[in-house]
């Protein structure tokens, strides 16, 4: 990034923290500040361990020094602005879950672009809502989402009853969102003792949890299998439940016969209903939900007690898209490259030069843009500025 190119952006952002207003978080002059200035060079700068004192009215504050990244702590201290950890005095710290699109599973930086990537990191932040609703009880009361502005999405939990947590109790939060302490489908599963007038020998009856959590889920996958190979004639159902791995002919027809004629124990989760292959299906498709529905959050974040996050409303160095808090209605609609360009850079047109032929999509169009000196949207502009991939040209 030339001097040209960095100080016309450190202007812009300038303007765009003149015509903002700012939100700060809960309990927010006990928290550390930090952010990263514009400065020349490839390297970066963080300045932190400020107290909100030590910055003054923060809308101000960003208007005068026109950061490049702005960020706040997770954490809550007694004394936020000191710079040893231990001197600060931790007491609690928000539950936070990040979500990278360019670190998600089946997503190829190289090849996917970046509207594809975030896409791919809403259904992630989709999954994640649910075990914070479905599992753990957390509703919008307690939970903010945020559009990082970057790559992804934070969510930050403020219940009470998890702002004391350390990192081990945090880390098996992580553990259970991931799937990672799944590692047998008998984690899922209960057994009952069943006996009967005239029973010698009382029998183990094996059954899936079906009350939530991920027994729920897995109980979920067998019931909509199920009606789908009931909905088919005998021949296609039967091929079907030979598709999954380890279900022969006789496993196969066994599974159909229990799925026709005994639907009802099925639905209640009896892994016995079709003798072994009942849980022969079962934990195959234990290992298709655990992959499929896992929520592939960054573990270091969440455990991290002292981590600073992005400051909603504040602009994003990377990508000069507004770090932007949703409500939880309106985030399946939420479009990042549209909703989250910032009006400062709505209005008109600049010039910049680009080193290659290169395409766009931001602001609900496809932009092509020519090696050399073009004209282009600003908010286009300063997306490939901020990004490397163009410098300012003289107007």
């Amino acid at each position: 990034m030339n001097q040209r190119t960095r100080e016309y952006l450190q202007g812009r952002f300038g303007d765009h923290y003149r015509r903002s207003e700012i939100t700060l978080p809960p309990a927010a002059d006990k928290r550390e500040w930090g952010y990263i200035p514009f400065t020349a060079g490839a390297g970066t700068t963080m300045v932190r361990h400020k107290a909100l004192i030590d910055l003054g009215d923060l809308s101000s504050f960003l208007a005068r020094k026109r950061p490049r990244h702005v960020y706040f702590s997770a954490g809550r201290y007694n004394d936020p602005g000191t710079r040893s950890m231990e001197e600060k005095g931790w007491h609690e710290s928000d539950l936070v879950f990040d979500l990278d699109g360019d670190h998600l599973p089946g997503v190829d930086p190289e090849t996917d672009s970046y509207a594809q990537m975030l896409h791919s990191c809403k259904d992630a932040l989709l999954r994640l809502l649910d075990f914070l609703t479905n599992d753990f009880g957390f509703g919008p009361e307690n939970t903010s989402i945020v559009f990082s502005g970057g790559r992804g999405y934070h969510v930050h939990v403020r219940d009470e009853s998890v702002r004391t947590l350390d990192r081990a109790a945090r880390r098996e939060i992580v553990e259970y969102v991931l799937g990672d302490g799944l590692d047998s489908l008998d984690r899922l599963t209960q057994t009952e003792t069943v006996a009967g007038m005239g029973v010698k020998n009382p029998v183990e009856k094996r059954s899936l949890q079906t009350d939530g959590g991920w027994g729920e889920r897995v109980h979920t996958r067998l019931v909509e299998l199920t009606d789908e190979v009931r909905a088919m004639d005998e021949s296609d159902g039967l091929d079907h439940l030979r598709e999954f791995d380890g279900i022969g002919e006789k496993g196969a027809t066994k599974l159909y016969e229990a799925m026709d004629e005994r639907y009802d124990e099925l639905k209640s989760g009896n892994l016995e209903a079709a003798g072994q292959y009942t849980t022969t299906l079962t934990r195959l498709l234990f290992e298709r939900v655990v992959r499929e529905e896992s929520a592939p959050i960054d573990e270091p974040v969440t455990t991290d007690i002292n981590r600073l996050i992005r400051l909603p409303g504040s602009l994003h160095g990377g990508s000069g898209l507004v770090v932007t808090a949703l409500a939880h209605d309106d985030v399946e609609a939420f479009d990042p490259l549209t909703d989250a360009v910032a009006d400062t850079f709505r209005d008109h047109k600049i010039m910049i030069e680009s080193e290659t032929d290169q395409q766009v999509e931001l602001d609900g169009e496809k932009h092509n843009i020519s090696a050399g000196h073009c004209s282009v949207r600003e908010s286009v502009g300063v997306f490939l500025m901020v990004r490397g991939r163009a410098e300012k040209a003289p107007e």
